[in-house]
């Protein structure tokens, strides 16, 4: 039950990050799951002991879904850094 509410809640951030990144276009749904998850784990393991709340493993809340979130757009402003060499 953990991993589909993984799956579909990387997903929602993933596809969320993407349109503040206005890179939804250009990836399909299976690249917003990837970035919403892997940015999630990211957000969790890097943000989470900066400014408070927990991982997406932990549980989902308020602050692990903006955690969560936040990982997300700086996992994908990576990815257009690499890219494009520019972040939009």
């Amino acid at each position: 039950m953990g991993l589909i509410i993984l799956l579909i809640v990387g997903g929602i951030l993933g596809w969320l990050a993407s349109i503040v990144m206005r890179t939804d276009a250009q990836q399909g749904i299976f690249l917003n799951i990837v970035v919403g998850i892997v940015g999630a784990l990211l957000g969790g393991f890097l943000l989470a002991p900066l400014i408070g709340g927990g991982s997406i493993t932990s549980g989902v809340s308020a602050g692990t879904l903006i955690v969560s979130f936040l990982g997300a757009l700086i996992l994908l402003a990576i990815v257009n850094l690499v890219r494009r060499g520019s972040v939009r």
